[in-house]
């Protein structure tokens, strides 16, 4: 593949879709978005999804030597020996000063441009099949439109320093930790990206985010593994890739039924709240917090917005069913099905397309993520931004766990959706949360605790067990736990339950599953009303380590021995 192309002053509104500014390292995500630009998409087939344009959003890549120069020059080593709270690293790298030579290309760059800009993460650990790191670094996105292009440029330079700052961060530190690495192995290039979507008031997003796998571990229905799955969601794709609610679907079975038993349990379970960009007045400006120029919205303001014709379906009372469209009163459910079942906008071809050729390019299964803007009214034509491909790993070596195991009177825990195949047998410690005193209300302290205990057990070496109830890593604390990979890098094993009032699908947001395969995590769901509950009272009475108030840490004299078919899908945890 040809060397990325250096970004031109000279050629600011008419620059190629990818340049960069200083020399070094890409990082994983560039790298795969070149990638994309050179040799995905050239074999998507245009004549098969017309209406469609598909094409990696213009970028400029700053590279690791612009990193490693703010780092020299700022002298913020030092500082970041001494594992600082991530507060006063994100202080100091906003006091640091640019380096003077890349100065004027990033003037030149937003002095030309309005839109808004995705500042994302691009480090050499992200995207690497062995130590993925997806999610562990900040995103940063920015409304770029001010009058003065000095505001602008303020603006910019904060989020570049933020996205550097947050390879430090404590989180971060603790997932490097936990693959064997150092701080220092780290080095962070940044992609200056425009936003896909389209303005309505003072919000900006697009009509539909989704993440896409070749690979579906959790198929429903007649849709088999290999057909894959793709996630889909209204906004900014921060919803999909921090385990909010998104609609799923095979694209080799468009119109095949959702898996949901009623109309309630869809209603109850489709996305309510959508992420845009906030184009209006920052309600408070704070340069250290991610999502200080985003804002969530309802779907009534996104049917205000014009958005939603394409997206969602009905409900109507009097046959207790869904009607694809907007043509009645009633309950919106964002089914995404006047656009994916539909005979006249080739949508479900684009994503196997998309699919089948990122899978040829990388010679392994992959997952995508692409937003669209959508004509409101029509549909088509319609400007696809291919904004990511990773490599995805999924294991198929021969571990079996028999039926008769699952009934084992040494269970613990056992359960029929797993991910992963493997075997550990040496892990004593055990970090759970009890359903008798959990509280949905608290699951932010819950994370902080979380945080210290794994942080402990990574310094000493001791991979552990880790129990909870709903999605781990979800965005939407009314679903589950809302840890940072970095608060749980240490666990090897993860287990999500589920309670009468915390009762979610599973996990399929982005960052949080691609880490559980990528780590090569072995992971167990088990449901409260299933055949075979958790016990409870065992972990309960294991010698418990003290120092927190909602989680328990366990210790046990004798490992716990872990088995998971990830091909059958059975998974025991046996004293």
């Amino acid at each position: 593949m040809k060397e990325v192309p250096l970004f031109s002053r000279s050629e600011v509104v008419d620059r190629p879709a990818v340049t960069r500014i200083g020399g070094g390292s890409l990082g994983g995500k560039a790298a795969g978005l070149y990638l994309i630009q050179e040799e995905i998409i050239p074999l998507i087939d245009a004549d098969e999804i017309l209406g469609f344009s598909v094409g990696v959003p213009p970028m400029v890549v700053l590279g690791t030597d612009v990193f490693d120069r703010f780092m020299d020059d700022n002298k913020l080593w030092n500082l970041i020996a001494s594992e600082p709270p991530d507060d006063h690293v994100a202080l100091a790298f906003q006091r640091g000063e640019m380096p003077v030579e890349y100065v004027g290309d990033l003037w030149a760059l937003i002095e030309g441009m309005t839109t808004p800009l995705a500042v994302r993460s691009s480090s050499r650990l992200e995207d690497d099949l062995d130590h993925p790191f997806a999610g562990v670094y900040a995103t940063k996105m920015v409304p770029n439109n001010a009058f003065s292009a000095d505001q602008r440029f303020c603006l910019l330079i904060e989020a570049i320093k933020f996205v550097w700052a947050s390879t430090f961060f404590a989180s971060a530190r603790s997932a490097v930790a936990a693959a064997g690495k150092m701080p220092q192995d780290e080095k962070m290039a940044v992609i200056l990206q425009e936003v896909v979507g389209q303005r309505a008031g003072d919000r900006f997003y697009p009509c539909v985010s989704g993440v896409g796998r070749t690979y579906n571990f959790y198929p429903s229905g007649a849709a088999q593994a290999s057909d894959g799955v793709i996630n889909l969601a209204l906004g900014l794709g921060r919803t999909i890739v921090d385990g909010g609610r998104s609609w799923g679907f095979s694209p080799a079975l468009p119109k095949a039924p959702p898996p949901f038993n009623s109309v309630g349990e869809l209603l109850k379970n489709t996305q309510i709240r959508f992420w845009a960009v906030n184009m209006g007045p920052a309600e408070v400006p704070d340069p250290l917090r991610e999502t200080e120029y985003l804002v969530e919205a309802g779907l009534a303001d996104a049917e205000a917005d014009g958005a939603l014709r394409l997206l969602v379906s009905t409900y109507d009372a009097g046959s207790d069913r869904l009607d694809p469209g907007l043509g009645r009163h009633g309950p919106r459910a964002l089914t995404f099905a006047p656009l994916v079942a539909s005979r006249m906008i080739p949508f479900s071809d684009l994503m196997r397309q998309m699919l089948d050729a990122s899978r040829k390019v990388l010679d392994q299964d992959v997952e995508i993520e692409f937003a669209v803007r959508l004509d409101r009214q029509h549909g088509l034509p319609a400007d696809v931004g291919f904004l990511q491909v990773r490599p995805m790993r999924v294991v198929t070596e021969g571990i079996e766990v028999d039926e008769a195991v699952l009934d084992d009177p040494r269970v613990v825990i056992a359960s029929t959706h797993v991910l992963g195949n493997g075997v550990q047998d040496g892990i004593r410690d055990v970090v759970f949360l009890d359903p008798d005193s959990f509280d949905p209300e608290t699951t932010f302290e819950v994370a902080a605790e979380l945080e210290g205990i794994n942080r402990l057990l990574v310094a000493e070496g001791r991979p552990y067990i880790l129990v909870g109830f709903g999605r781990w890593g979800t965005s939407d604390a009314r679903q589950g736990i809302p840890v940072t990979w970095g608060q749980i890098s240490g666990a090897k094993i993860i287990v999500e339950a589920t309670l009468p009032e915390v009762n979610t699908d599973l996990s399929q947001g982005s960052h949080f599953f691609h880490n559980v395969l990528g780590f090569r995590i072995l992971y167990l769901s088990v449901e409260h009303d299933g055949p075979r509950p958790i016990d409870w009272a065992w972990l309960r009475s294991c010698p418990r380590i003290p120092g927190t108030e909602r989680v328990i840490h366990v210790r046990i004299d004798h490992p716990l021995e872990v088995r998971v078919d990830g091909r059958n899908m059975r998974g025991v945890i046996l004293r």
